[in-house]
């Protein structure tokens, strides 16, 4: 488990990456060197194999890489990687930079030991370009720095292992990473920053700008004076006080208000500000400051960015770059979000589940739209709320719900009929699992309204049904809008299959960067950002 000096370590080590080169939009399509050098292409310099061996003998720190190592060298003929005939090449000194920064912000755990590569890197790197090639102290830091490439790829880019992650209640298949591939991009290439060629998702580097941002604020205001305001106390556009002139302060150090203003007017810009902020911190956008408002902008810098290294975190985990389109439902946000070209197509708001009733943070592929569906009762449902109305009621309670049963003893099913008052409205959209989630419509469209909206058994209530139909359904011409609104009202349930390859994605992230570039933060609604915090910094 990494000790609580991670923190501070993985924000210098994020801020330094900021730097390195042109930033572009990374996916899982980035095109690696997966050729093979020629002779003339490798560095002139090598070893013999036993030498790579033996070393690897004695670093017991490498030897969950131990095989990549070997064939890493293998492959190029035990050629060197980072030490030319001049010496130290631009990579090795950039990957060690990086290492650095690490170091000087006092990480100590124990699984990103670097002192041996960092000791042979100085000890050779003092000897300019009149080194002693024949030295083993060459041999040592160049297949040091190799060892160190694979951990660090592993614990940084790679993040937390499966198993941890599947205690945290996260089943999202991991993304895979070739180390190799990349390491082999990163030595032939060496005017590009190691950074460009991260194997993270693009919303990885979005979090990490902001990091940088948040850490520059914390630098330039180390101490930030508490807004004060009084119990159920509200201010709106037109009114006038102290605290007025605090929050303008706050909102234009965050960057909503773009104006500084000092006066203790509520001015219209404050009003567009406040939205904007509220917007970003999942409130109720009203432009009022309230209890809430003044809450979320007391809390110290330290702790959003704790909140953003958490998030990025999860998103080590989550696929590079997703080549269809596919629908993200975040369950801290409420909404639901379709993707098409890799770009936003539209979002709605979505129930989940209660925090009893959680929703599972997983995917699959979507398979049917099920139109006028059947809603068969589950289980727990059934035995607490459904029996009990039976036996109180009769057929009377399955007439008042549309329901009809079906077996006897301790085998009864129920299910309630399509029809305008069924559970699932009008339309559910399936993408089969073993954890029987799936999004659906609703009868009850006012909780769409609420600014939480964790009220369902564990699956997901779409606000808007019938353009996620049409979304979902869009490249087959035979459905058309009218069609679509027939069978949804067609008081007979019918499977339609989804033909076209539809990842659907249940996430949970409490802070990102939106496609209007605003950082957001939500609340931790299930409890999995203290988890992860207890797993990552031990607290």
């Amino acid at each position: 488990m990494l000790k609580k000096t991670f923190l501070p370590a993985l924000i210098i080590l994020t801020l330094w990456a900021c730097q390195q080169g042109q930033k572009r939009v990374p996916g899982e399509g980035i095109n690696r060197d997966t050729t093979h050098y020629t002779k003339e292409e490798y560095i002139a310099e090598a070893m013999d194999s036993i030498q790579v061996v033996a070393f690897l003998d004695h670093h017991a720190e490498f030897a969950p890489y131990r095989e990549n190592i070997l064939d890493f060298y293998r492959k190029r003929a035990f050629h060197f990687a980072w030490i030319d005939s001049a010496g130290l090449t631009e990579q090795a000194g950039g990957f060690m930079n990086m290492m650095r920064s690490d170091e000087k912000s006092g990480i100590s755990d124990s699984s990103l030991d670097k002192s041996g590569a960092m000791v042979f890197f100085d000890s050779l790197s003092s000897q300019g370009s009149d080194f002693n090639r024949k030295d083993s102290l060459v041999r040592l830091t160049e297949i040091s720095l190799t060892g160190q490439f694979f951990t660090y790829a592993d614990k940084v880019w790679g993040g937390m292992t499966s198993a941890n992650s599947k205690d945290l209640e996260w089943f999202i298949p991991r993304k895979k990473i070739n180390v190799q591939s990349l390491l082999d991009s990163v030595i032939r290439y060496p005017k590009t920053a190691i950074a460009t060629n991260e194997p993270v998702n693009r919303q990885y580097k979005l979090l990490r700008d902001e990091l940088q941002r948040l850490a520059k604020l914390a630098k330039e205001n180390p101490a930030l004076d508490s807004i004060r305001i009084e119990k159920k106390k509200t201010y709106k556009s037109g009114d006038s006080a102290e605290a007025i002139a605090a929050v303008k302060k706050r909102l234009h150090m965050y960057g909503d208000l773009k104006d500084a203003d000092t006066t203790p007017r509520f001015t219209p810009l404050l009003d567009s500000a406040l939205r904007n902020y509220q917007i970003r911190n999942g409130h109720k956008a009203d432009g009022i400051i309230r209890e809430q408002t003044v809450a979320a902008l007391n809390r110290p810098l330290q702790h959003y960015m704790h909140q953003i290294l958490l998030n990025m975190e999860r998103i080590r985990w989550v696929p590079v770059e997703v080549t269809t389109d596919y629908l993200l439902v975040n369950i801290p946000e409420f909404r639901l979000h379709a993707y098409e070209d890799g770009k936003l197509a539209w979002s709605c708001n979505v129930v989940v589940g209660t925090q009893g009733n959680s929703t599972v943070i997983f995917s699959k592929e979507m398979k049917y739209v099920v139109f006028s569906p059947y809603w068969n009762v589950p289980p727990g449902i059934l035995k607490k709320e459904v029996l009990p109305g039976i036996r109180k009621s009769g057929n009377a309670y399955l007439a008042r719900h549309n329901m009809e049963m079906s077996g006897s003893g301790n085998n009864i099913s129920v299910r309630q009929k399509p029809g305008p008052k069924n559970s699932l409205g009008k339309v559910k959209f399936l993408f089969p699992n073993e954890y029987n989630i799936y999004l659906h419509d609703t009868p009850s469209k006012g909780l769409f309204n609420e600014a939480k909206r964790s009220f369902s058994h564990g699956c997901i209530r779409v606000s808007e049904p019938k353009k996620l139909a049409e979304w979902v359904l869009r490249k087959d011409s035979s459905w058309t809008s009218e069609k679509i609104e027939a069978a949804m009202n067609a008081g007979k349930e019918k499977y339609v299959t989804v033909k076209e390859k539809l990842p659907v994605f249940i996430g949970y992230f409490t802070a990102w960067v939106d496609s209007d570039g605003r950082l957001n933060f939500r609340d931790d609604v299930y409890g999995h950002d203290a988890k992860l915090a207890k797993m990552l910094f031990g607290r």
